[in-house]
């Protein structure tokens, strides 16, 4: 594996477990040196312990991205341990589906905070690092589901305004340096499918056979697909891609 992320720190969101930890294990197998925050602390303890085995240099603190204060002392922290933040992954998210009828304002607010604040959140604490560097990649996790999904009400608007989020800030700090993009998964194979599979009623293999039988290239997602993408706006070679959405979907979407 090339080292095209040599010398570069990564800071990605609620990295953990899935795709998360897909982008954090792609990144540092490239070179980066990695940094995450998650509310897991298990979890957040395991994949430290696992990457560090691995070799990589590794930061990771137990942070919530919906609180501003936890967020800013993260990444004064990552700065101070590495000299610098060039890549921010948003990734940090849960679900909480329902019919709209069903959803309660609890639900609603979830989602939305952790989704849509964490990721202002993230993006207002690395930003100064960034413009002061003269460099910046800027990777929000969005989804299919920004263009509609049933029980989804919640999520599908929250990823839709990560889609308007990005936009405006590659506008914003594009003459800095910064790019600004978003991958859009469909259907990848993580815990948060697995508990969308319970949510429903059927078994996880279940789910997974229902969903191959709509994607064209005949198959489900895995996180190193995710993980993919988001290198490639990570690379700086990409610094003429800004404001872009990329659908990592197994076929077209509209």
């Amino acid at each position: 594996m090339t080292s095209r992320f040599e010398g570069r720190v990564a800071f990605v969101t609620g990295a953990s477990r899935g795709i998360g930890k897909g982008i954090l294990e792609q990144l540092a197998s490239e070179g980066a040196k990695i940094a995450f925050i998650d509310i897991n602390e298990d979890a957040l303890s395991q994949t430290t312990t696992e990457l560090r085995e691995k070799g990589y240099e590794v930061y990771s603190k137990v942070a919530d991205v919906t609180k501003y204060e936890e967020v800013e002392t993260a990444t004064k922290e990552v700065y101070e341990t590495f000299g610098s933040i060039d890549i921010l992954v948003n990734n940090a998210g849960v679900i909480r589906d329902n019919l709209l009828f069903k959803m309660s304002e609890l639900d609603w607010d979830t989602i939305m905070n952790v989704h849509l604040k964490g990721s202002f959140n993230a993006a207002k604490a690395v930003q100064k690092y960034m413009v002061e560097n003269k460099f910046g990649r800027i990777i929000n996790i969005s989804s299919t589901s920004a263009l509609g999904n049933r029980g989804q009400a919640n999520y599908s608007t929250a990823k839709a305004g990560l889609q308007g989020f990005t936009k405006t800030l590659a506008i914003e700090l594009g003459r800095f340096g910064i790019t600004v993009n978003a991958v859009a998964p469909g259907f990848i194979e993580t815990e948060m499918t697995k508990e969308t599979a319970a949510r429903i009623g059927i078994s996880f293999e279940d789910l997974i056979e229902a969903s191959v039988t709509m994607i064209p290239v005949g198959r489900t997602g895995k996180p190193s697909d995710i993980a993919n993408a988001v290198a490639f706006f990570a690379d700086d070679k990409s610094s003429f891609v800004s404001g872009q959405v990329l659908y990592v979907a197994g076929g077209p979407k509209d």
